[in-house]
């Protein structure tokens, strides 16, 4: 080709003026001589049809591809699984192909094409299945390449068989495709290289066909778990649904102004085909339709449900479209009392009396709550930061006061509250605005002390005039202790080869306090913190953590006692699938820490264990702990991945007691779905589903979860409210059916004799409508307090602690029956 267009050249120039002709020189490094060069020598040093980037790429994929087709013999000796076989089939005949076009790629070009027997990680192993001794290759040119598979991980499979392979094969084809993809990516990031267009088009086919056997491996994953949710059919209103010890009570759609008509689901939006407008219908008919394209984002979060705040019979639901209240008790099913219209996003709700406080981050927030938005010029007319509304009368809410913030407000928390005065934290996570719009907020660098990152806000809130709200102060909470310096955490970064990358530590997602004990959880992009506050205008860093397997610390949840605290990673940012069955278990996961000493002590990841589809964006999300006495539940949003319920009693090991699922919103579009917040209220729990609206579900009995425990739980006494990012430790009655919980504890772990457990079960039986109907009987009260006497506690394990609520409970009831 180019010598074609060289030849075009000179005969275009033969018909005009004659090329003028001069030395042509290439200099030297300094101190070295120039040389001159003729006029091809001078072509070919300017040729730059393919790089040495463009070089590596070709070897390496050799190399690459070489281990799939190793990986792929494996198959036929190992399983019968049909889909299996099928896949090694394509893969050994397709990248067997695609080695060959490499390879002549690069003798075409006078390169090294290297040999792909020297290229696969099969070293050390006994390959005497297929006739291949491999001992001596050398592995650690092309170790690190992505989605590579260890020697370790390759013998593994070499001796396994039948559905064991079968996991071991797809999960490894999974990311040794992966990474091809990831080696396509890396090389169209680098200036000057894919413009050969041979090798252009090779790599966005490696791209195309990769992934789409991701997605058939991926598929076969799922169908081979046992778990239902791994293959629900999808639907906007009509999806499959799968539960486990719990049961859908209510579902509520979203209220009348609070989702687009036209698209209710929030699908991407499709794009017009050429000459669509001009069609007629009838010609329409007659012409072959063109499959339909469509763009690749959504409306995104114009409507997204979001957080959720309790007050007695009250339920506000926040909306990046503003918030909804509803009345409960009258049933199962929320009554919606009104809908307000105030868009800003990200809209998270607290109550705090008759006040609702709501985070409006986004750029298109007004004063005013009005739909027309603002421009990027700064105006006086653009609000980010706390709202206030009186609400009082919940059919008609009324803003009362506004607090202005460098950068919006994402989250809050309500730290402390006196007859005058609310104390709340705002975090903001978006960009800094201008100081033109806002004095005050500098963007700076993390050197400079006055920069509006790396603090957050204190604001207070004088209850009798919320017009008066105002930030009182900024404290830089993530300050290096010794110098003093505003970014001293995590600066943001990668843990070294095959970790998480994480965000810089400058800002805070959510900050839970635990009033109690005067300590809070900070979710700090970056580390994972706890916060003395006991004095609650000036919190101080108690202890800093990080993960290597965490991208964004997202969110803080204690246990009732506040002793162990579980912060989650919204690794993707909660828009992507991140619980397929290629993900890391620990990465997009759960972190469970102890409090021990006022420091942080690692325990154990947990995540959803049911694979998700690459439709269904899915990561650790917001939740609550369901208060069970003498265990440690937590209700959590997954997001499409739906609700699952963990017990973390034993901090080490964490497993899965119920969950509740759907399939995906669409089964051809990812699109933003599933459950932002689950929490216990009041004996149900709630969740807000993005997409679709409103769930209420009701734990039901188990092998995990006795009746008694439930019946507990729902005695549980919350103080009448209940806040995102604030936690008050609940309370239980003295009541023979909180005894008898701790009963089934105790005999689920073998942990009292039988006899001694039917001694007190046949009391309580008799206590039971004592207490119910306000009775007193003084024998009963005796036999209670002889059996609480007999509760040997002993120790510090869960067990003492379960014997010594029982005992605490068996004296309590006796003292209500005299």
């Amino acid at each position: 080709m180019l010598g074609s267009s060289v030849a075009a050249g000179v005969l275009l120039l033969a018909t005009g003026a004659a090329a003028q002709q001069a030395p042509i020189i290439q200099p030297g490094a300094p101190g070295q001589a120039s040389r001159s060069l003729e006029g091809a020598d001078a072509a070919r040093i300017a040729d730059n049809r393919y790089s040495a980037d463009d070089v590596k790429f070709m070897q390496d994929m050799i190399l690459h591809h070489a281990q799939a087709v190793e990986m792929a013999k494996l198959v036929a000796e190992r399983t019968n699984t049909q889909a299996v076989i099928d896949i090694a089939g394509r893969i050994n005949a397709s990248q067997a192909d695609e080695i060959t076009f490499m390879r002549g790629w690069l003798t075409e070009r006078g390169e090294t094409a290297p040999d792909p027997a020297q290229g696969h990680s099969m070293a050390g192993m006994d390959h005497s299945a297929h006739g291949a001794d491999h001992a001596s290759m050398d592995h650690s040119a092309h170790s690190t390449m992505p989605g590579m598979a260890t020697m370790a991980q390759m013998s593994a499979m070499a001796t396994a068989s039948g559905p064991q392979f079968d996991r071991q094969f797809l999960e490894r084809m999974i990311a040794h495709h992966e990474g091809a993809v990831e080696m396509v990516s890396n090389l169209f990031g680098r200036p000057g290289s894919a413009y050969d267009p041979v090798l252009f088009r090779f790599a966005n086919d490696v791209t195309n066909e990769q992934q789409a056997e991701i997605n058939r491996m991926s598929g076969l994953l799922r169908e081979s778990a046992e778990d239902p949710r791994s293959t629900l059919k999808g639907d906007f209103r009509d999806a499959q649904q799968a539960a486990s010890n719990m049961t859908l009570v209510a579902t509520l759609p979203k209220p009348a102004g609070f989702f687009d008509p036209l698209n209710p689901a929030g699908l991407p939006p499709p794009i017009p085909r050429p000459g669509d407008e001009a069609d007629t219908r009838s010609e329409r008919t007659t012409r072959p339709e063109s499959p339909a394209q469509y763009g690749r984002r959504s409306p995104f979060l114009s409507f997204a449900n979001t957080d959720m705040a309790f007050k007695g019979d009250l339920l506000a639901v926040g909306n990046y479209h503003g918030f909804n209240l509803y009345r409960l008790g009258l049933g199962n099913e929320p009554q919606l009392i009104s809908s307000i219209v105030c868009p800003g996003g990200q809209g998270d709700v607290s109550i705090v009396g008759d006040l609702l406080l709501m985070s409006v981050e986004s750029n298109s927030g007004r004063v005013d709550c009005g739909r027309q938005g603002v421009g990027s010029e700064p105006t006086p007319e653009r609000f980010r930061g706390l709202r206030i509304f009186d609400i009082s009368n919940a059919a008609q809410p009324v803003q009362v006061g506004q607090v202005q913030t460098c950068r919006g407000s994402h989250t809050h928390t309500v730290v402390s509250q006196d007859p005058r005065t609310l104390v709340v934290y705002n975090s903001g996570t978006a960009n800094v605005r201008s100081e033109e719009e806002l004095a005050g907020c500098v963007v700076g660098a993390p050197g400079d002390a006055n920069t509006a990152l790396f603090s957050i806000d204190v604001i207070e809130i004088p209850i009798a005039d919320p017009s008066r709200a105002r930030i009182v102060d900024s404290p830089s909470v993530f300050a290096d202790a010794a110098t003093g310096r505003v970014a001293g955490l995590w600066a943001g970064g990668d843990h070294g080869e095959g970790t998480q990358t994480t965000s810089r530590t400058d800002q805070c997602h959510d900050i839970t306090l635990f009033p109690s004990r005067n300590i809070a959880g900070g979710a700090c992009s970056g580390n994972g913190i706890l916060f003395d506050t006991s004095d609650p205008r000036a919190p101080k860093r108690l202890d800093a953590v990080t993960d290597n397997g965490f991208a964004y610390w997202h969110s803080a949840t204690f246990n009732n006692d506040g002793t162990k605290v579980i912060f989650t990673d919204e690794w993707g940012g909660g828009g992507r699938p991140r619980c397929r069955v290629q993900d890391p278990k620990t990465w997009g996961a759960n972190a469970v820490y102890d409090i021990i000493d006022n420091q942080l002590e690692f325990r154990s990841y947990y995540k959803l264990p049911a694979p998700q589809g690459d439709k269904e964006n899915c990561v650790a999300h917001n939740g609550s702990i369901i208060p069970v006495p003498g265990r440690d539940l937590f209700v959590q949003a997954w997001y499409q991945g739906g609700i699952s319920i963990s017990d973390f009693t034993d901090s080490s090991n964490v497993r899965e007691i119920a969950y509740f699922d759907r399939g995906p919103v669409n089964e051809e579009h990812g699109t933003m779905g599933g459950f932002w917040s689950v929490y216990w209220y009041d004996g149900l729990i709630y969740g807000t589903e993005i997409a679709r609206g409103l769930d209420v579900l009701a734990l039901t009995p188990s092998e995990h979860l006795t009746e008694n425990e439930i019946a507990a739980a729902r005695m549980a006494d919350e103080g009448g409210t209940v806040n995102p990012q604030q936690q008050f430790p609940v309370k239980w009655p003295a009541h023979p059916v909180v005894a008898k919980a701790y009963l089934d504890q105790l005999a689920r772990t073998d942990a009292m004799p039988l006899e001694m457990r039917t001694q007190i079960t046949a009391v309580l039986d008799r206590a039971m409508p004592l207490v119910d109907g306000g009775a007193r009987d003084a024998a009963v009260a005796r036999s209670l307090r002889d059996l609480a006497a007999q509760v040997a506690v002993t120790g510090t394990d869960q067990t003492a602690r379960r014997m010594a609520g029982l005992k605490e409970t068996l004296t309590g009831i006796a003292a209500r029956l005299g």
